[in-house]
């Protein structure tokens, strides 16, 4: 498989979500972030976005989100678990399983999801992490986990011209979560998950800066 190719493919899916910006309905709004959807071309469900301004430097935002096992994102994201990786393609390319718990009072089942994951830097500062589902010889479905896809998703960092200490952080999901779910939990659940995403996010930024 072509993993580059896919991951670079995903890279662009994203750009073109941030940049069109039709059909796009909010769903949530809260302090730390204003939550939309649309229909997604790419399976029967919908393409979240999330956009907000989290108060702090761009490279700081970064490390809390950081595709990379061990980092801080599984200490402060509650809906992963487990970071693994399964091989690194190139430098900036790898693919991961990520392990996420039960949610929704039970209702969703623990997931795992095998993704290729491509971290991109662009020239006015932006650093985007752009993911999407594969297959993959050394992980195949693990008992106790459903299986789930991930269709182009990832986060965006981007820096805001004369504001160094704050960084608009823009969220894609469009997970198909497998399993017999009923469309109301799933389209209730993304984004409650979106909303507390950003305001966790935001707090860890805020503990880097204290310690």
């Amino acid at each position: 498989m072509d993993y580059e190719r896919t991951a670079g493919m995903a890279a662009d899916g994203l750009l073109s979500y941030r940049d069109d910006q039709s059909g796009w309905q909010v769903c949530k709004k809260s302090n730390d972030v204003v939550v939309s959807w649309r229909p997604s071309s790419e399976f029967p469900g919908n393409v979240y976005k999330g956009e907000g301004v989290v108060g702090g430097s761009l490279a700081d935002v970064w490390k809390c989100l950081k595709p990379v096992p061990n980092g801080l994102r599984v200490k402060w994201d509650d809906n992963v678990k487990k970071f693994e990786l399964l091989e690194q393609i190139t430098e900036d390319v790898s693919v991961c399983r990520t392990v996420t718990p039960s949610a929704a009072m039970g209702i969703i089942s623990p997931r795992d999801f095998v993704d290729v994951i491509l971290v991109k830097k662009y020239e006015d500062g932006t650093i985007s992490s752009n993911a999407t589902n594969v297959i993959h010889p050394g992980c195949p479905p693990h008992s106790g986990y459903v299986r789930g896809f991930n269709h182009p998703c990832g986060c965006i960092c981007s820096p805001i011209p004369g504001e160094p200490n704050k960084t608009l952080v823009l969220s894609f999901f469009q997970t198909d979560l497998g399993g017999l779910l009923p469309r109301s939990v799933v389209d209730s659940f993304f984004p409650s998950s979106m909303a507390n995403f950003y305001s966790n996010l935001t707090k860890t930024v805020r503990s880097l800066k204290d310690l």
